[in-house]
């Protein structure tokens, strides 16, 4: 077998779409696989969106899921710059070539005329006849565009990995433009030029591409090459409803993700599901088994719903499956973003300490800092605990002498001693612990009590509970 090259080529418009990263992931999973190069290149030609900011968040995001490239930026390569802003001399070389050849043209129509020459061929029933008004205004003074000339009397036939073997009849397909006016390339010359040159052999995309595949199968005819790379097109994502997946949806960049508190590991287990199954009872898969298992023989036809609360249930097993140690690094960011000092060396350690309380009740580890805030800083009881507070001043009292009277500060022994308390008075654990634990951490979500106050220490406890005393 060749070897295997795919790629995949985000547009730097901000941190990359999750359908984006989908088609990633089987890219690199497809040439992982079989031993293969794994291409990144940027679709940088739109200069309003393509900001150094955006393309390096292009970049973090890749790294963040753990998606590293053989071949692109930083990386280097044989078939580089892989910046399509980088290549304009390349595309504009093909381009000339195949007017050269007869294969395309030079466009001095106006905007205006070509929406004339739209609005005529739809009234008549035809499809647009660009080159008859191609001329119109060449003597005016402005840089042309290229438009690629399709035949109309000809059927592009391809065989697809996933939809199967697939047709698109010409006939009402105009003439397209592959270079713009202002010398940039269109999507359709500067990626199939692109595929050419690095010489990629598998292209796995989104199932939205497909109407594109027969225009650059005559380009890459035109331009003298008569194999074509094996096609994929993946299924769409949508929402539960079935809805596109869109920012009116929700949240749909994979830097949201991050930002909430999501898992990288958790993200690519869960994107390999979008679309892919190994059978129908396996749902964790480490990135290790994706690699060995994935095989496009097993990607569907349907959309795939991508479903946040499933996402999350994926998160909360790998966030269990962390060491302290492992969890209490990555919440140190979490909880530095909220403003709790926990990257000190003593800051991490409270974390270790109060990360196997946390684990069964964390989905997203943005969950982690309202819940351990108390332990770096005094708190001001939110209205919920300030309510439970509420009359508790001598019962409070009396929870603190039991406290301050025990031999050992274990979590054990301060609950053998609350519990004594609570059946002396015929207190139901609530009505017993709520008002501790209100007077102590400032809410009523907390990690289990007893293990919390051993972590704060006698000292911090004993004199929360007193500041409510008053």
């Amino acid at each position: 077998m060749t070897e295997v090259r795919t790629r995949i080529e985000p547009a730097p418009s901000g941190s990359i779409h999750v359908g984006n990263a989908r088609t990633a992931l089987f890219n690199w999973l497809f040439a992982r696989h079989h031993g293969g190069v794994f291409v990144l290149r940027i679709a940088d030609t739109d200069a309003k969106r393509a900001t150094d900011e955006n393309y390096r968040a292009v970049l973090e995001d890749f790294r963040w899921l753990g998606l590293d490239w053989d071949e692109g930026p930083e990386a280097g390569g044989a078939h580089g710059p892989y910046r399509q802003s980088e290549r304009f001399d390349l595309y504009r070389t093909h381009a000339e070539k195949l007017v050269e050849g007869g294969f395309a043209y030079y466009d001095y129509a106006s905007p205006e005329d070509v929406d004339a020459e739209r609005k005529r061929a739809q009234a008549e029933g035809r499809r647009p006849d660009h080159r008859a008004i191609a001329d119109a205004r060449k003597e005016d003074g402005h840089a042309p565009s290229i438009r690629f000339i399709v035949p109309a009397d000809q059927t592009i036939t391809f065989h697809d990995e996933v939809l199967g073997e697939m047709s698109t009849d010409l006939g009402r397909t105009p003439d397209f433009v592959i270079v713009r006016a202002d010398g940039s390339p269109t999507y359709m010359l500067a990626v199939t030029v692109d595929d050419l040159a690095m010489g990629i052999t598998h292209v796995i995309r989104g199932n939205d591409l497909v109407a594109s595949t027969a225009r650059q199968l005559l380009i890459r005819e035109a331009l003298g090459v008569t194999d074509a790379p094996m096609l994929a097109h993946l299924p769409l994502l949508v929402s539960p409803d079935g809805k596109p997946l869109s920012k009116r949806w929700g949240d749909v960049a994979v830097g949201a993700y991050r930002d909430q508190g999501f898992l990288p590991e958790a993200m690519i287990n869960y994107l390999a599901l979008l679309g892919w199954s190994f059978d129908d009872r396996t749902n964790i898969f480490s990135v290790e088994d994706l690699v060995e298992r994935f095989t496009l023989d097993r990607v569907g036809k349907n959309p795939a719903a991508f479903d946040v609360d499933k996402l999350e249930w994926l998160n909360g097993h790998y966030i269990r499956s962390k060491t302290p140690a492992e969890l209490a690094e990555l919440l140190v960011q979490y909880c530095v973003t909220e403003g709790i000092p926990a990257d000190s060396p003593e800051g991490r350690r409270t974390l270790e300490a109060v990360t196997p309380l946390l684990v069964e009740r964390m989905k997203r580890l943005t969950e982690a800092p309202p819940m351990v805030r108390f332990l770096f800083a005094d708190v001001t009881p939110d209205d919920k605990a300030a309510k439970a507070l509420g009359g508790q001043e001598e019962y409070l009292a009396a929870v603190a002498d039991r406290l301050e009277a025990l031999e050992k500060w274990t979590a054990a022994a301060i609950e053998e001693a609350l519990r004594r308390l609570a059946a002396e008075r015929e207190l139901k654990p609530k009505r017993a612990f709520q008002p501790i634990r209100a007077a102590v951490t400032g809410t009523l979500v907390s990690p289990p009590l007893f293990e919390s106050l051993e972590i704060l220490g006698r000292p911090k406890t004993l004199e929360r509970i007193r500041t409510r005393v008053g």
